[in-house]
């Protein structure tokens, strides 16, 4: 028989007489690494696949073991199972639907004839850890579509039957774990003893399949990790993530507000709005010193230019669309149709490549209600947005500099934990594959002759082009994607846009996409619930409050609140008659960068006492000094006072 070659990530090679599944590889390594082993990924796939799947001959894989961070997925998809096993235990006449691994956990709906509440939760938990610690194997079948189907109906499991109707498929296959089974893909661990740390979180409602027509389901939530330590901090940052939700903080600090009558558009404050033209007025330094121009387009077309561009037949579920006067108009959702449209209202030359135009302008898009949250998904938002048309020449050139100004507006705001994703073709696009071969392919050499670490999101670029997601870690561990950089071929031939060439002939250009910060609405909220609400003072709404402690020493107050506004700060002075105390704990609530604090002594010696929101209170100095040491932190756009240092 032939020899079957299994290749290895350290280029070593095992063989074995016949196909042998992942687990058999680890085994015959080491007894210790197949009692670690809980999947595999092949080749350059990123999915992981279950310890138990048939590797073929030239395989390249690797094994993902207890100590991979992937293990939590293959953990969480057993939990599931073991969480509906504890469910079907305790209430036999509640049925089954599906149990998905989700960000951070997973969920399982459940059809049952009453309502979960968390009170359940310690019942249900209990009855999970004797499945756990029974250490049932999980066994894996291939049964035939017809015996699946006979079997779910007999225990009347219906939503089970639809699931293996809709699969069409000859076969499926079935985890057993003691007396209870599940139709699943996996993958899953080797037995119910390799669940260390889990939890139960939340409880919902949801529809059968996400619509409103079909049965209301009950969906529990909950998590699972590879040991208890990281079960903790996980449960830890949830609750810190509930303290820095920016929904609460926007409301603490008077930020911004949502109304019924507007969903999913938020009004600013005039606190807010200050975030916001603040951010707009670092972006357009920048761009003043990159080579931006700034322009201003129009927010509603005739409907005819998203035909042009691609966006009708591929994007037109998320726009928004009227009538006037017999035409028919939509509003814009992205900036580049528009873009190519002044592009193309003038000749160019080599000479003015690279083009790079920048758009404040605000943008609409149509979201489900049930998918807004706050200002991470709204319907109308602002990016800070450009678009760079180019040579193909110049494409590697400026896909380095826009990594360059993101790295660099990145660290200005204390954001430099971050990943890039290189996004590929989806399904719906427009373009030949050998566009798109091209588009991708300039992406991937730029990311690698810059030495940017990335990986592979196959399927999720925009219809247009290919795109590098880059993905911030906030303070909490949580990626959120905010800059992108998308690569075009195809927007030029839509556009017939071209510039004369050195040659004296007539070339495309190539056009780049491009966002740092993204939706301004979204980055607050982000970067709100990144720092808690700690602004670096330039971009506090308030920087500086003056408070006294008696009315005796207002005159006094009056004079550092002036000096500070003439020194382009944003300051207020608290003169109502209330405690000390008390004022302090509302400029705290308010994230505030500096307090100053007024007595009579101080007044005397014409001196200021600076208490951080932090809680750090400083001794008496000169009030000169006071000022030109909080102006500094200002104008410089300290991430941090001098005063914590």
């Amino acid at each position: 028989m032939a020899s079957i070659s299994i290749h290895l990530p350290d280029n070593s090679v095992r063989e074995f007489s016949q196909p042998p599944t992942a687990l058999d590889v680890a085994q015959s390594i080491g007894p210790r690494l197949a009692k670690e082993t809980l999947g595999v990924r092949i080749g350059n796939d990123s999915e992981v696949r279950d310890l138990r799947t048939v590797l073929q001959d030239g395989d390249r894989i690797q094994l993902i073991t207890t100590k991979d961070p992937e293990a939590n997925e293959v953990i969480r998809h057993s939990a599931a199972h073991v969480m509906a096993q504890a469910v079907q235990s305790i209430w036999p006449e509640v049925k089954v639907t599906i149990g998905p691994v989700i960000d951070n956990g997973f969920f399982y709906d459940f059809d049952s004839p009453f309502a979960f509440t968390e009170e359940h939760f310690s019942k249900i938990e209990a009855a999970m850890q004797k499945i756990v610690s029974a250490d049932y194997p999980l066994i894996k079948e291939v049964w035939p579509t017809e015996k699946a189907i006979s079997t779910f109906e007999k225990m009347s499991e219906r939503f089970k039957v639809q699931i293996i109707q809709d699969l069409g498929q000859p076969e499926v296959t079935i985890y057993h774990q003691g007396p209870w089974f599940d139709l699943c893909r996996g993958p899953h661990v080797q037995s119910t003893g390799q669940i260390k740390a889990f939890k139960l979180l939340s409880v919902a409602g949801a529809y059968w399949r996400g619509d409103e027509k079909n049965p209301m389901l009950q969906r529990i939530y909950a998590t699972a990790f590879r040991d208890k330590k990281e079960l903790e901090q996980h449960l830890h940052n949830l609750e810190e993530a509930k303290k820095r939700d920016h929904r609460k903080l926007g409301k603490e600090m008077n930020l911004f507000h949502f109304h019924e009558w507007a969903p999913g558009s938020p009004f600013f404050t005039a606190k807010g709005t200050i975030i916001y033209t603040q951010l707009q007025i670092l972006l357009r330094e920048f761009y003043r010193n990159c080579g931006y121009q700034e322009v201003i387009t129009p927010q509603i077309f005739d409907v005819n230019l998203f035909h042009q561009s691609g966006h009708y037949q591929n994007y037109k579920e998320n726009m928004y669309f009227t009538r006037v006067e017999e035409r028919d108009f939509a509003s814009k959702p992205m900036n580049c149709p528009s873009h190519c449209l002044l592009f193309a209202s003038e000749r160019h030359s080599y000479r003015d490549l690279p083009l790079r135009m920048a758009d404040f302008g605000r943008l609409h898009r149509y979201e489900k209600s049930g998918t807004m949250h706050g200002l991470a998904r709204v319907r109308t938002f602002c990016q800070d947005d450009a678009h760079i048309f180019c040579s193909m020449e110049q494409l590697q050139g400026e896909i380095g500099s826009f990594m360059k100004l993101l790295n660099d507006v990145y660290h200005l705001l204390g954001m430099d934990e971050f990943l890039v994703y290189l996004s590929t073709r989806p399904e719906k696009r427009m373009g030949t594959d050998e566009i798109w071969d091209r588009a991708e392919g300039a992406l991937a050499n730029a990311l690698e002759s810059l030495k940017i670490p990335y990986k592979v999101n196959p399927g999720d670029g925009a219809f247009y082009g290919p795109k590098l997601d880059i993905m911030f870690v906030d303070a909490l561990k949580r990626p959120w994607q905010l800059g992108t950089l998308q690569c075009d071929f195809n927007l030029p031939l839509a556009f017939d846009l071209k510039y004369t060439g050195e040659d004296n002939t007539e070339h495309k250009p190539v056009i780049l996409h491009r966002a740092i910060l993204g939706s301004l609405e979204r980055f607050i909220g982000v970067y709100l619930e990144h720092t808690a609400g700690h602004l670096p003072a330039w971009l506090a709404p308030i920087q500086a409050r003056v408070i006294n402690i008696t009315d005796r020493v207002n005159e006094f107050c009056e004079d550092v609140e002036k000096q500070l506004f003439a020194n382009g700060l944003r300051v207020e002075f608290d003169r109502r008659n209330e405690k000390l105390n008390y004022k302090i704990r509302e400029a705290q609530l308010e994230r505030i960068p500096y307090m100053i604090v007024v007595g009579d002594r101080e007044a005397e010696e014409k001196k200021v006492s600076i208490r951080l929101r932090s809680g750090k209170s400083l001794p008496p100095m000169a009030a000169g000094e006071a000022i030109a040491a909080i102006t500094q932190d200002v104008r410089e756009r300290r991430l941090r006072s001098q005063f914590e240092e």
